[in-house]
């Protein structure tokens, strides 16, 4: 009896987990202390090497266990990462809480002042309606209303790197029992501003909260910013409309066109904004600071319009923006707890929302963010971090490689990830190592080949594949 207590009491070391893939290993390997089984641990490091290996085909379970499609759906390999993502026991907000903390101990990846916190919703397709958070609702990829799940989610981006942060599904009100009335029900912004709080809490600093006109147009949301104690640069809708005497503005289209403008030789209200692009080119903008109803230059909040014709205001390259951020030398600078932005500030803050959309188009395209088959609100949230995290190994890889010699190269700067660089005053680089070194690129081989005729398990063929990958990263 004491021989059987005191073996119960000995506290046994922990099974050697099935090494990850090429660099994979280091980076999964800083998760561990938060899975409590074996299984756990190779389970992250399988459901992600199965994420960043080239598309072939969606990125289901079965794909990602490198099963035949349908009739490997009871696979072991398959049935693992099945429980692993729906029943097994492992806290998805702990792991998130992980990502971002490794992403701040990173001087290349750490936030810093000089960048933005963008908030944005994203919606997918899915057919029926046994799924949690799919409904009838509008679908911003297809540009129309049909059966899918959209998620609200915040990214950190400058001018070089853009990571994203925390997401949240959104739960339309015919789902929830007691309708918008429900405890549980929250709109998007609501959302977004719990979101917003939580990169807060994580430490995550930013000069301005930006997003387009679904979060600008809300008073709501606008306040629960102001009440956080933080800047924004939002947009509104070109037609938004105010209440006001007849011969007064009504939209921000009116304020824009009562601004003087007599062209470049005669520039009136309008000031002139370079803007700077990722492939080299230069574009010339014009900005202006507008009046209508609570909004001018002197005022609390601020209308911005920046467009690249004056005259005409194209929709497509006109944007008609709502800030807080005081004006230099204005009135409400003094008692304004944001520190002044001008007029090419507030372009250069607002242009690095299309980061977010680059971001979307990389999870989407390349790691499978809407390929999960699986029905419960955890499972879908738990696959999202997964997604999240795997991104994010990409830019840990890619601006800090391991070369096989273990030297680095002091003079191998990453070049930029491609798309938009409208920066003009150099602030991007504040707070953070704009210059900070790459390392030799990731140069791993497959260590053997498949044991049998088979379709490749990744685990198999990864370390290869995975070394091309992050070389490009975030992804292809």
């Amino acid at each position: 009896m004491l021989v059987r207590a005191f073996r119960g009491c000995v506290r046994t070391s922990r099974l050697p987990c099935p090494v990850a893939p090429g660099p994979l290993e280091d980076y999964a390997a800083r998760f561990d202390d938060l899975f409590s089984a074996l299984g756990q641990r190779r389970g992250f490091r399988e459901y992600l090497a199965g994420l960043l290996l080239p598309r072939e085909r969606n990125k289901t379970l079965t794909c990602l266990a490198g099963a035949e499609p349908m009739v490997g759906i009871n696979d072991p390999a398959v049935q693992r990462l099945q429980y692993f993502l729906s029943e097994s026991v492992w806290d998805l907000d702990k792991v998130n809480d992980r990502r971002v903390a490794l992403l701040r101990a990173d001087p290349a990846t750490a936030p810093h002042r000089g960048g933005v916190l963008v908030i944005d919703d994203s919606g997918d397709r899915k057919d029926g309606h046994a799924t949690d958070h799919v409904s009838r609702q509008w679908l911003g990829q297809l540009g129309k209303t049909d059966n899918g799940i959209v998620t609200v989610t915040t990214l950190w981006a400058d001018e070089r790197l853009y990571v994203p942060l925390h997401a949240q599904p959104y739960t339309a009100a015919c789902r929830l029992p007691g309708g918008t009335g429900d405890p549980a029900f929250a709109t998007k912004p609501k959302i977004a501003a719990r979101l917003v709080a939580k990169a807060l809490e994580a430490g995550i600093t930013f000069t301005a909260v930006v997003g387009d006109c679904a979060y600008g147009a809300g008073d709501d949301y606008r306040q629960e910013l102001r009440e956080l104690g933080l800047g924004y640069v939002l947009a509104l809708k070109r037609r938004k409309g105010l209440w006001a005497p007849a011969c007064a503005d009504h939209t921000p289209i009116d304020a824009a066109r009562a601004l003087a403008w007599g062209g470049p030789g005669d520039l009136g209200d309008w000031t002139r904004v370079q803007r700077r692009f990722r492939d080299g080119h230069r574009e010339v903008w014009w900005a202006a600071d507008a009046c209508l109803g609570p909004w001018g230059p002197d005022e609390p909040y601020r209308l911005v319009i920046a467009t690249t014709d004056p005259a005409t205001l194209p929709d497509k390259s006109t944007w008609y923006l709502t800030t807080d951020l005081p004006r230099p030398g204005g009135s409400a600078a003094a008692d304004s707890p944001h520190p002044p932005a001008d007029l090419a500030q507030v372009v250069r803050l607002y242009a690095l929302r299309s980061w977010i959309e680059q971001g979307y188009k990389q999870v989407k395209d390349e790691l499978g963010w809407a390929d999960f088959q699986v029905r419960s609100s955890v499972a879908i949230r738990r696959h999202q971090t997964l997604v999240m995290a795997a991104f994010c190994f990409c830019w840990h890889t890619w601006l800090a490689g391991i070369p096989p010699d273990g030297t680095a190269d002091p003079g191998d700067e990453p070049p930029p990830p491609p798309g938009e660089s409208p920066s003009n005053d150099g602030q991007a680089a504040e707070g953070r190592g704009e210059n900070q070194p790459r390392r030799g690129p990731v140069s791993v081989l497959a260590s053997r080949a498949a044991p049998r005729p088979r379709l490749a398990h990744p685990l198999d063929t990864a370390p290869a594949l995975l070394a091309c990958l992050v070389q490009r990263a975030p992804a292809p």
